[in-house]
């Protein structure tokens, strides 16, 4: 279960694939978009934009900070039209990524959460930290039941 305090989500999670599988996951639009999304745009450099339309309707927009590659990527987040009072680049993500026995640990904090938005993103974030999981190990994850499907 994640943990969380103070504005702050705390996940650990074990993936079973090499830690440079993951951050190709977490870095490469093609990639990415396996697990979550259904558009985006990534520049996973600092300074580089971090542009991710989640559910079709939902986009959240920061910016990377720091990548090190294969080991941790850093970058602010938000939301268009500041959803949940989370504005684009008002908080912080940080993963980290750490080779174990067989597979990686990921370390997951989402900082800067205002109260209100601590569940539906701790929700978010369960969700989509298990369909990475899945995908970066080689599987499918399947469609995402949180795609909105666009008004006839």
């Amino acid at each position: 279960m994640p943990q969380t305090d103070a504005g702050t989500i705390r996940r650990e999670l074990f993936i079973q694939t090499d830690p440079a599988t993951v951050f190709a996951f977490l870095t490469d639009p093609d990639k990415l978009m396996r697990w979550m999304g259904t558009q985006c745009q990534l520049d996973a450099q600092p300074g580089g934009v971090y542009l991710v339309n989640v559910t079709g309707r939902d986009v959240a927009r920061g910016a990377f900070e720091e990548v090190t590659p294969n080991s941790r990527i850093v970058y602010s987040f938000g939301w268009d039209g500041a959803t949940m009072g989370v504005p684009p680049g008002s908080t912080k993500v940080e993963i980290d990524l750490a080779p174990k026995e067989r597979g990686t640990l990921l370390t997951f904090v989402h900082s800067g959460l205002p109260q209100p938005a601590i569940g539906p993103h701790t929700d978010g974030w369960t969700h989509y930290l298990g369909r990475l999981a899945i995908a970066a190990a080689g599987g499918d994850p399947g469609p995402d039941p949180r795609i909105k499907a666009e008004p006839c």
